[in-house]
């Protein structure tokens, strides 16, 4: 690329003296040269030519000085360097125009060999914050990007509370909390018909973009095979299967899918290697469901995968959650933990799905204080309210 740099100076023969000792220069296109007098032809020269980048000037001159010329440098929105010429010994208007903005300087009479080393170490500087201010552009844009994929992750998600407004049988509440811009937890619900209820909670791993797009693919398959009324086990096989398939080396996720019979309050699920969710028993009692229906989905293909059952009575509450929450760590590096978990969710059982999660989300952030968020939290609550035909327990 061609430089261009302005020479700003009174002297009639140095504009011949420049053409001639930068000539090799100027007939390879690596430079090209634009003359002005003074000052105010210098920024009547700026403002036609765009593409100047450096500028060469003397301190005295008429009109308007090198001095009073760095000024108005200054407020332009360009990236210019300036070297300034000065006469010998020159010292108080040197150190002004440094303080002005000035990049070099030199003294007259100009050495030109010290002019071609001083223009070449200034074209360097320009060139690195070239470069920086691209990469601060692409980093810029980067951002940007990171912001419209975080809504477009938000948005996949249910974030309207109360989902249903007109069912009854169940008060649900969720939140998801990515430890960057984007993540790769993900919680979903749905009725699968009028009285079944999917839901589920997963963590891929790794994080940022390549988790964000592995949790948008599972949380499809998920979806869908759940749809076609597959059983858990069932679904969390064929997804896996097709995890498998075409995936990415090192990227897994751990799935736990339930159906809920918002009727009857019979559970049925499958644990893909998840954290154990909890049941909250009405008037008290938390109860951890160990059960774990098969491995990780994603790593090995043709696993088996089993269901187990439930049941919620009126009144009890589904607590799921990601290792966001048990992994939180203070500024000592421990971790929240099962035990704290078991502890807090103990005083929640007559508490709402919202009042559930808002409890133990702030109670993790609350416990790693200063410490950064290590990983997504995301937790779901479902409260089973009871539809009236749940079956009645017999008395012994």
């Amino acid at each position: 690329m061609t430089v261009k740099i302005l020479v700003v100076d009174d002297e009639p023969d140095l504009e011949a003296l420049i053409r001639q000792k930068f000539r090799r220069q100027i007939r390879d296109n690596e430079l090209m040269f634009v003359f002005a007098h003074n000052g105010i032809e210098a920024l009547q020269a700026i403002e036609q030519e765009k593409d100047i980048e450096l500028v060469l000037t003397d301190i005295n001159m008429p009109e308007m000085d090198g001095l009073t010329l760095l000024l108005k440098l200054s407020e332009l929105k360009r990236l210019l360097k300036a070297i300034v010429v000065s006469a010998y010994g020159d010292l108080d208007n040197i150190r002004t125009a440094m303080n002005r903005g000035a990049f070099d300087f030199l003294t007259k009479p100009i050495d030109f060999r010290d002019l071609e080393i001083t223009i070449q170490k200034t074209l360097e500087q320009i060139c690195m914050l070239k470069q920086a201010v691209n990469d601060h552009d692409k980093l810029l844009a980067i951002h940007r990007e990171l912001d419209i994929a975080r809504e477009i992750q938000m948005s996949i998600v249910p974030s309207e509370f109360p989902p249903f407004p007109g069912r009854t049988e169940l008060d649900i509440y969720a939140m998801m909390i990515a430890a960057q811009q984007v993540g790769g937890d993900f919680y979903d619900f749905f009725f699968i018909d009028e009285k079944r209820l999917g839901f589920v909670i997963a963590d891929v791993s790794g994080k940022g973009i390549p988790a964000a797009l592995f949790m948008a693919v599972s949380r499809t398959l998920l979806k869908t095979m759940a749809l076609k009324q597959q059983p858990p086990a069932e679904c969390l096989y064929t997804v896996n299967h097709m995890l498998c398939g075409d995936n990415a080396p090192e990227m897994f996720v751990t799935l736990f899918y339930g159906i809920l019979n918002v009727e009857t309050g019979g559970l049925e699920f499958c644990n893909g290697g998840h954290n154990y969710p909890y049941i909250l028993r009405a008037g008290g009692g938390v109860e951890m469901v160990l059960s774990r229906g098969g491995m990780a989905l994603g790593i090995f293909d043709d696993m088996p995968y089993v269901n187990g059952a439930e049941t919620l009575r009126p009144g009890d509450s589904f607590f799921l959650y990601t290792d966001g929450v048990t992994e939180a760590q203070n500024v000592a590096g421990e971790f929240y933990g099962d035990p704290r978990l078991a502890e807090i969710l103990a005083g929640l059982s007559d508490g709402n799905a919202q009042n559930i999660i808002d409890t133990v989300v702030n109670d993790a952030r609350k416990y790693a204080g200063e410490a950064p968020q290590s990983d997504d939290i995301t937790a779901l609550a479902i409260k089973y309210a009871g539809s009236g035909n749940e079956p009645v327990a017999k008395l012994s």
